[in-house]
């Protein structure tokens, strides 16, 4: 990710009046025991991303392993197996086993990054996959804004 976008995160997230919305940074360990469990390989921003942060908020709730209190308990595992288990067809259904979701909407729809890095949102309701952003820092820098 950008140095750029990087000094503002830590500048917002490391704030006092922000510690709920930052988790305790990832290890290797568990970023190679979840890549492991669910069969895919994390991008190297997303990566970068939780071994700084760990799970918190930029914007949108990113999980991890360890998530900011904000955020709730759901590790990026979690989430990911929940909805494999819950999206057995398809459309879903082939795109979740090949990805791992790091977020959810406000209506409960999974936030995903696929093989190539590409960050998609599955509708439920729809069924529709969209494409919201080329790539998980793109998404980060078109959602966060400090406050």
């Amino acid at each position: 990710m950008k140095d750029v976008l990087m000094k503002r995160l830590k500048t917002f997230l490391h704030r006092e009046d922000n510690r709920t919305l930052v988790g305790i940074p990832a290890s290797q360990e568990e970023i190679a025991e979840a890549q492991q469990q669910l069969n895919v390989n994390f991008h190297e921003d997303y990566v970068h991303f939780i071994r700084t942060f760990g799970g918190a908020f930029a914007g949108l709730a990113v999980y991890a392993f360890s998530n900011g209190s904000s955020l709730g308990n759901e590790t990026v595992v979690d989430l990911t197996l929940g909805f494999r288990e819950q999206f057995m067809e398809p459309p879903f259904a082939e795109v979740l086993q090949t990805s791992y979701v790091i977020s959810m909407d406000g209506s409960g729809d999974p936030i995903l990054i696929n093989p190539a890095g590409k960050v998609f949102i599955c509708y439920h309701d729809t069924g529709e996959i969209k494409l919201l952003a080329d790539s998980f820092e793109v998404l980060i820098e078109e959602n966060f804004y400090e406050w």
